[in-house]
Order: structure tokens, then C-alpha cells, then sequence
């Protein structure tokens, strides 16, 4: 009978100390400095204003630099906290680049007259990002590459891929420009 009433009251410390113990940890776990989420901004705060200026294209497909950097502006207003400013001189930073290669291949063919039913486009681009009121390069001649898919057979063709993979692009700069975690 002695041991029963020694077992169980063993237990019973044994519950009571590992209670004490979970709770005792997790009021602890808020204290300190957190590396987890936070509600400060992705991007630099210390910029206001960015000049786009027209990108230049070392390819041989003319036109996809226009829809570039009219997609980068527009997706620099709808998702940064910046605004675009037509005139350099009054922007805080200034965002520049070129087109490298615009390459097409040839995703799936007609087994059997060879004829391509899926095409991909994919852009290549440097970029750089300079902020003009400290002279410091926020982006350093980085490459950023992105594509898109179209069909002849859906009546789209090369353009409509272009304009897909600018707008893929011009996401992928966005996203370049946020802070390091």
C-alpha cells in the first residue's frame, strides 16, 4: 500500500515539475529580439522617387524594350511604396538596363509534319539601380532572366509572348529591389 502511495506521489511531482517547466519556457519564448516576421517595409526607405529610363536592347527584336520599361514603371507604382518620376533631375534614384538576348525556342511539334505547336520566349536583362542623392548603387549590373509560352495554333504569336515575358520581368527587377532578409 506504502508504494502505491509512493508511485503515485512520484508521478504526481514528476507532472507537476514537467508542467511547470513547459510553462516556465514559453513565457520566455516572447522575450528577446525577433529575427521572424516583421511590419517593416521590403524595400529602402530612404527612397521617395525613381526615374525609369528607357532600357536598351542589344538584340535584334525591336520594340520589347518599350514594353519593359513601361511594365517595370507600372509595377514600381502598383506594388513599391516609390513614385515614378518623368523629370531625373527631381528623382531620388534612377533605374537602368539593357535587353542582352531575347532568345525562341521550340517547346512541343506536330509528330508528324514537325510543325511547332508551343514556342517560349525568354528575355535577359542588366540591370543597375542608383540612388543619385548618395551616389550609392542599390543594384549592380544584375542579370535577371524570365519567359513565356505561346501558341500559334491559339492565335498568339511572338509579340503577345514579348509583352508576357517584359511583364514577367519587370516583376522579377521589382523583386530585386526589395532589402535583403
Amino acid at each position: 500500500m506504502k508504494i502505491k502511495s509512493l508511485e503515485k506521489n512520484r508521478h504526481f511531482v514528476f507532472i507537476t515539475f514537467f508542467g511547470l517547466s513547459v510553462a516556465i519556457s514559453l513565457c520566455f519564448c516572447g522575450c528577446g529580439e525577433m529575427d521572424g516576421y516583421s511590419s517593416e517595409s521590403l524595400f529602402p526607405e530612404d527612397v521617395g522617387s525613381i526615374y525609369v529610363q528607357m532600357f536598351d536592347n542589344r538584340s535584334f527584336r525591336r520594340g520589347v524594350e518599350y514594353e519593359l520599361s513601361d511594365a517595370l514603371a507600372k509595377r514600381i507604382e502598383a506594388e513599391t511604396p516609390y513614385k515614378i518620376i518623368s523629370s531625373r533631375d527631381r528623382a531620388d534614384t534612377i533605374i537602368s538596363g539593357q535587353i542582352v538576348q531575347i532568345t525562341e525556342s521550340v517547346l512541343s511539334s506536330e509528330r508528324q509534319i514537325g510543325r511547332a505547336l508551343e514556342k517560349e520566349v525568354q528575355l535577359q536583362a542588366v540591370v543597375n539601380w542608383k540612388n543619385l542623392k548618395t551616389g550609392e548603387l542599390l543594384i549592380n549590373n544584375k542579370s535577371v532572366n524570365a519567359s513565356a509560352t505561346y501558341s500559334e495554333w491559339q492565335n498568339q504569336g511572338f509579340s503577345y509572348a514579348s509583352t508576357l515575358a517584359a511583364n514577367n520581368l519587370a516583376l522579377r527587377i521589382v523583386e530585386l529591389m526589395e532589402k535583403e532578409w
